[in-house]
């Protein structure tokens, strides 16, 4: 038996002419709390619909604790909960209603099912909404109920797609606080975001681009292999203040953005050459968004594009 719940080996797919996935490989451990970031297009989706075994891959090898994607779909589906960002209840039954429903298609009934629904609703606090319908919950509980659903069968993996997509901070951090309880309980995690403060408190972060996995480490590990320290300045002229500092500087959103060990003494020399010029500045530690700018070329974005094909 293999240490890892998921592996992914040359993995690549195709739409077509178009390359999604290219010579993807990477493995995830048991009871590890994994993100994938990608801007679109970058073939986060594909890899998505890949794992929840929605679609088959055109190359490479997918095992998820130990069964293969391609050849055992039905084994793979034992071993793994969804939750779709999309939403997946029905509005018109009630919270305990989707969940006896869901668990009837795992072929779970009678007591054990109640118990194990019992269960799922302390957990995740929506005891006393059990006899609500799903239509009246507020985004978060909806959420709540989804994951729930996700994880009534007791799978080894619980996949997540962009799952705190919506949701205020609060609803965010309950989110954060159910997958890493589960991670504690040997269940593995792995979910796609574009919200770095999701990716930020993983185990492990993985960066995907154009298809191509172009980083996967620890967080910190990924912020210190940037080092020094980060400058931001806010200007009117910002094409103007960046040719000025050199090219270690980048115009992104408007800002000119500077990599440097001494941030604070670059800062002031720049506000003291360029008097009258810089509006604000902001000097500090690396943070993923600068590892994703630093490996991609690009910034997150904040929003994904509905209807995209990755």
């Amino acid at each position: 038996m293999s240490d890892f719940a998921i592996e992914i080996d040359k993995l690549t797919h195709r739409y077509g002419q178009r390359t999604a996935l290219d010579d993807v490989s990477f493995s995830v451990g048991g009871g590890e709390v994994v993100a994938l970031l990608g801007p679109n297009g970058s073939g986060k989706t594909t890899l998505f619909r890949i794992l929840s075994t929605l679609m088959l891959p055109t190359g490479g090898t997918v095992r998820i604790a130990g069964c293969d994607v391609r050849k055992q779909p039905a084994e793979v589906r034992r071993h793994i909960g969804v939750t779709f960002q999309s939403a997946s209840l029905d509005p018109k039954l009630t919270v305990h209603e989707n969940l006896t429903v869901h668990g009837h298609l795992y072929g779970m009934t009678g007591q054990a099912l109640r118990e194990r629904i019992d269960e799922l609703l302390d957990t995740f606090d929506i005891a006393d909404r059990a006899r609500d319908y799903c239509e009246i919950l507020s985004g978060g509980l909806r959420r709540r109920v989804e994951i729930a659903k996700s994880i009534l069968h007791r799978p080894n993996v619980l996949l997540m797609d962009e799952p705190s997509t919506g949701l205020d901070p609060a609803a965010r951090r309950d989110v954060r606080r159910i997958f890493e309880r589960f991670s504690e309980q040997g269940v593995t995690v792995f979910l796609t975001t574009h919200i770095m403060e999701e990716a930020e408190f993983c185990d492990r972060v993985a960066i995907i681009d154009r298809g191509k996995l172009v980083d996967i480490d620890k967080p910190a590990a990924m912020c210190r292999s940037i080092g020094g320290d980060v400058i931001t300045f806010e200007t009117d002229t910002p094409g103007e203040l960046a040719a000025h500092i050199g090219e270690s500087a980048t115009v992104a959103d408007g800002s000119v953005r500077v990599e440097h060990e001494a941030g604070h003494k670059l800062a002031a020399s720049v506000i003291d050459s360029f008097e009258g010029r810089v509006r604000a500045v902001h000097v500090g530690k690396p943070t993923l968004a600068d590892v994703f700018l630093r490996r991609t070329g690009r910034q997150l974005d904040d929003e994904r594009t509905k209807g995209e094909l990755e």
